[in-house]
This record gives structure tokens, C-alpha cells and sequence, in this order.
């Protein structure tokens, strides 16, 4: 298994920054390892909604189909995933108020036969993605 998490603190209220995390027609603006939806976003965001998803991993392209796990509405979302060679992820972007601004966590997390194979090099790629995409969603919203 290989867990990565990432937080920063953006200066948008929740609100601003949830419209833009769930904005999926934007989301290649700031997420780092998207590439696309061939069929869109999950719609209507709601638990059980499916969704696939065209990223790149380690410099690899992966489709991964999404189902969201968790939801609560500029607070929480989480999606749990199945990628290729049998890879299973999940992603929880948690949002926490601080009065004009949010504090933003990211936390992935990655199992499977495959990932023991590269755990380290996947942790240090996906830290890195993760790390990026914090910054530029930090510069859409503030």
C-alpha cells in the first residue's frame, strides 16, 4: 500500500474553493495528474455516483473508473477507484473554515499486487501531484 496526503491553507472561503474542487469541467486547471472524463463528471455529485477518469501517473496514462464514497457538501469528498493492473485507490479532499480562509487536505491512497512493485516511487510521484495541485487550486480561488 502507499498513502500521500498534502494540505495548505488557501485564502478563499469553503464555499469558493468546494465550486471549484467539484467545477469538473475545470478540473484539469488544477488537479496535476488529470487528463480528462470521457464522459464528464460525476453528475449529479451524490454517494454512488460512478465516473471514469483519464490521469497520468508516474508519467503513465491510467483510467481509473471512480464511485464517490463520501459527500458532504463543502466539507468532504470521497471517491474510492479501480485503475489498471488491479490497482485500487481512494481520494479525500477534506475542506476545514478558518474564517476567510480554508485549510485544504488531500489524502490518496493506493493498493494492489502492483503497487508493492513501486510503492516508493509512487509515493514520491503522487506527493508531488498532490503538492502541485493544492498550489494551483490555491491560485484559482484566492
Amino acid at each position: 500500500m502507499a498513502e500521500v496526503s498534502a494540505e495548505a491553507r488557501i485564502e478563499a472561503p469553503a464555499g469558493r474553493v468546494w465550486a471549484q474542487l467539484t467545477d469538473f469541467a475545470s478540473y484539469g486547471s488544477w488537479n496535476a495528474t488529470h487528463t480528462g472524463f470521457p464522459a464528464g463528471g460525476p453528475e449529479p455529485l451524490e454517494v454512488g455516483a460512478a465516473f471514469q477518469e483519464n490521469m497520468k501517473l508516474m508519467g503513465f496514462p491510467a483510467e481509473v473508473t471512480w464511485t464517490v464514497a463520501e459527500l458532504e457538501r463543502e466539507r468532504l469528498l470521497t471517491t474510492r477507484g479501480k485503475g489498471p493492473m488491479g490497482v485500487m485507490l481512494g481520494m479525500r479532499y477534506t475542506l476545514t473554515p478558518e474564517g476567510r480562509a480554508t485549510t485544504v487536505r488531500i489524502d490518496g491512497e493506493f493498493t494492489g499486487a502492483a503497487v508493492s512493485l513501486m510503492a516508493a516511487r509512487l509515493k514520491d510521484s503522487a506527493a508531488t501531484a498532490l503538492d502541485e495541485s493544492l498550489r494551483r487550486l490555491a491560485g484559482l480561488v484566492s
